[in-house]
């Protein structure tokens, strides 16, 4: 009896038709009102470009094609996106589907010829993700952009390059930027990579099979914009890997500039006290009135580590299901990954705008470059070219001399003179110095160790000045892409829009 009476009470709170209370709050719900926010407009464009494609291979009328077209105009998008889900209809698609059949009459279901919800829902997913991608790119390209023009402002800013979270060698804040505007440069050929797989036109496959109808998939393709068609059928139905290629460099764009993000937030520190953030970008203390804290760096640090987070989700999500259509590549997974999307597009417009509008402590950095035992290793190197000696024996005088400066407290270089290098030498080679004393304390200033870096990737300003430049010109081929890719989907949206309008002219 105890098992009955527990069957009932389940039966009581979910009920004994689909969907299940708890199914439908779990997962009909979100589903829909996923659906609702991002695929409206994207499957109206399909109904649209499914119907003229059907119409033009006489798989239906033309006077028939005119009385859906109709019934599609007069969908209330608005209402649709307004009102909750309801349960008499499985997701959005049948809800659509049963009100332009109402609309348009029994005819309107002809529209479903040669398609199923499987082909039409990977290219609504695909259709949406291309979007996101494609702004995600341009604030890439705007974060690329401002530190650009932000490094073109410290090609002669030095400050000391770190290796090991250690002192290493002088170099200019511009170099380091110009390291993070090359890893931005390659985030965005990896999202030009996955932005191919991604528009890629799966209709045409239907369920699994294609169609005994002669409808035409390239068709389809040219209407919605796609670059390409996934040729296999069980491939467009059941591949997830667009998907998972996506949430990877999304992925991997997040762990880069987070540890840039890093970087800034250590630099931030009135020790370190590199820079000083506009306004605008810090918050007081409730109780210390002396503190500005760079909380828009910090929000920026975790924020990343959450779209890092989210895109995981998508990969985890992915592991050892089915090759096959299946709901766990589906409506429960791509909200992750739009979420780790648009995050990432207000990350790279905050840390663009603090980036641009913080003052750097350019007396600062070179003054702890100048005191810094890191400009030794140009000494070592020319000690190498004036005394004729290996590099292993100009390391080891050099060396001997740090050993002694820092065994008597010494933390500058200051105490690192000619007539002490002298003696190691001697002591190192059995010879003397042959480096006059002008030369040997012009290899330990930190400005000359960067002016004579001039080899292709080094600080030296004109270097810095010359790659930058390449940087600005290679500005106008990665915009021109995306600004065509951009263009392409709205045309392809205007010709729709035109291809409706037409029907609807009809009387």
């Amino acid at each position: 009896m105890f098992f009955q009476d527990f069957r009932k009470q389940i039966n009581e709170q979910e009920g004994t038709h689909f969907p299940s209370n708890s199914y439908r709050q779990m997962v009909l719900q979100p589903a829909y009102d996923e659906a609702r926010k991002h695929f409206l407009d994207s499957m109206v464009q399909i109904h649209i470009a499914h119907l003229k494609m059907l119409e033009e291979q006489q798989l239906v009328t033309s006077k028939h094609a005119i009385q859906i077209g109709q019934a599609i105009e007069k969908l209330d998008l608005e209402y649709y996106k307004t009102h909750d889900y309801n349960p008499q209809f499985e997701d959005l698609f049948f809800r659509i589907e049963n009100k332009l059949i109402e609309l348009g009459g029994d005819i309107s279901g002809n529209l479903h010829i040669g398609r199923s919800r499987n082909d039409m829902g990977i290219a609504i997913y695909r259709m949406t993700l291309r979007k996101k991608m494609l702004l995600l790119m341009q604030e890439l390209l705007n974060l690329r952009s401002s530190l650009i023009a932000f490094a073109e402002e410290h090609v002669e800013t030095i400050m000391i390059g770190y290796t090991h979270t250690q002192q290493a060698q002088p170099t200019t804040f511009a170099h380091y930027l110009k390291a993070v505007i090359d890893q931005l440069t390659r985030d965005y050929k990896r999202m030009q990579a996955a932005y191919a797989t991604i528009n890629r036109s799966s209709m045409g496959a239907a369920a699994l099979t294609t169609t005994s109808f002669p409808i035409s998939r390239e068709r389809m393709q040219e209407l919605l914009a796609f670059d390409d068609i996934i040729e296999n059928a069980w491939d467009a139905v059941a591949g997830a890997d667009y998907i998972a290629e996506a949430a990877s460099v999304v992925q991997l764009a997040a762990l880069n500039l987070g540890r840039t993000s890093q970087d800034f937030l250590l630099w931030a520190t009135q020790e370190f006290n590199a820079f000083k953030l506009a306004s605008p970008y810090v918050q007081v203390s409730s109780i210390m009135p002396q503190k500005r804290n760079p909380v828009s760096i910090e929000h920026t640090r975790s924020l990343l580590s959450s779209v890092v987070g989210d895109a995981s989700t998508v990969l985890q999500m992915v592991h050892n299901t089915p090759f096959g259509d299946i709901v766990d590549t589906e409506d429960d997974m791509q909200p992750y990954l739009w979420r780790a999307v648009d995050k990432l597009v207000g990350i790279y417009k905050l840390f663009s705008s603090l980036i641009v509008t913080m003052d750097v402590n350019k007396e600062n950095l070179l003054k702890r470059a100048q005191n810094s035992f890191a400009n030794v290793t140009e000494l070592a190197d020319s000690l190498v070219r004036s005394e004729e000696i290996s590099f292993r024996q100009s390391h080891k005088i050099v060396s001997l001399c740090v050993r002694e400066l820092l065994a008597q407290n010494e933390e500058s270089l200051s105490g690192l003179t000619w007539q002490l290098a002298n003696e190691k030498c001697l002591e190192v080679t059995g010879k003397p110095l042959q480096i006059n004393e002008i030369a040997f304390y012009q290899a330990l200033q930190p400005e000359h160790f960067v002016n004579i870096r001039t080899l292709k990737g080094g600080p030296a300003p004109q270097t810095m000045r010359d790659s930058l430049i390449q940087s600005e010109n290679e500005s106008e081929v990665l915009e021109k892409w995306l600004n065509e890719k951009t263009k392409a989907i709205l045309q392809a949206e205007n010709q729709l829009e035109t291809i409706l309008k037409e029907w609807v002219s009809h009387d």
